[in-house]
């Protein structure tokens, strides 16, 4: 086997969970076989992480550990990590996150070399994740709306994946570029997946590789102003792809998502508002294909929202 992967690792003031994940690659089978690097982009955290470079130190495998002096946002983060990877698959994990199995690294391998996957033309395969305390799947985490007809299924075509767990071919990210810059929290998968899926790449979910991510079944509190990221985010995905009336219904049906989650704070509703109205001013308008929108509607893909 060649040395077909990299793997990319967004971190911010998790060490300890950090740290275990870092053992968990370690331990994968044919780690050194398989592994061109691993990426660990450090976002300004101010935890101590000497606990992580020590065992870096210590490792045989080629561990990159690279500390910025701001707080990149996970979109520009992973830019970095991307353009410093060298392999031809980089595999993406969140900090909190771990594979169940030992031998996922050799899983994901097979998987882009499996003559689905050039049958299909994947360039994205995503994975089944679970919670840590629980081992139940995680819904906000599947890369699909229906979640009842399709947590059953082992494989399907998708329309978008979560940033959790991933893989994507080297050439799927030169050819579609990088994760939107201006997009400091949220949505970064959406405006990056409609790019890879008008390029004509499919995207997979494969439950054969299990992510482990040590999130709360309650999930994540976020702010108001991560919400209003979340809201306007979605809506500049659906103007720049999309056709215009799914950037009306996600713009509108997303500010009530917002109301709801931050108990109706009316002040951030309104600067959200002002936001989304200069979308359409300066925002370029770059609509997917037919086939494109073919697919999504085929894949029961949801444009609505």
């Amino acid at each position: 086997m060649l040395k077909l992967l990299s793997i990319a690792i967004i971190t911010y003031n998790r060490p300890d969970d950090l740290l275990y994940l870092l053992k968990n690659i370690s331990k994968q089978k044919d780690a050194d076989i398989l592994l061109q690097e691993v990426i660990i982009i450090n976002n300004a955290s101010t935890a101590d992480y000497s606990s992580c470079t020590t065992f870096i130190e210590s490792q045989p495998l080629p561990f990159t550990y690279l500390y910025c002096n701001e707080n990149l946002g996970v979109a520009v983060g992973r830019n970095k990590a991307i353009a410093m990877a060298t392999a031809p698959v980089i595999i993406t994990l969140d900090d909190d996150a771990y594979c169940k199995e030992n031998d996922a690294l050799v899983k994901i391998n097979a998987l882009f070399a499996s003559a689905y996957r050039k049958e299909n033309n994947v360039g994205v395969y995503c994975f089944k994740v679970i919670y840590g305390s629980t081992g139940q799947l995680q819904n906000n985490a599947f890369p699909h709306k229906k979640i009842n007809e399709y947590s059953n299924k082992k494989r399907f075509l998708t329309s978008y994946y979560i940033g959790c767990g991933h893989a994507i071919l080297k050439e799927v990210y030169n050819k579609a570029g990088s994760y939107p810059a201006d997009f400091f929290y949220g949505m970064e998968e959406y405006d990056l997946g409609y790019r890879i899926l008008n390029l004509g790449y499919s995207i997979v979910y494969d439950d054969s590789v299990t992510i482990i991510h040590n999130e709360s079944p309650q999930g994540r509190n976020p702010t108001a102003q991560k919400m209003q990221m979340l809201w306007v985010n979605k809506s500049k995905v659906a103007y720049r792809y999309l056709p215009k009336i799914f950037f009306y219904t996600t713009a509108l049906l997303w500010s009530f998502q917002f109301l709801k989650k931050t108990s109706f704070n009316i002040k951030m509703f309104f600067s959200g508002w002002k936001k989304i109205f200069r979308i359409s001013a300066t925002e370029k308008r770059t609509p997917v294909s037919k086939s494109t929108l073919q697919y999504i509607k085929k894949v029961d893909g949801r444009l609505w929202y």
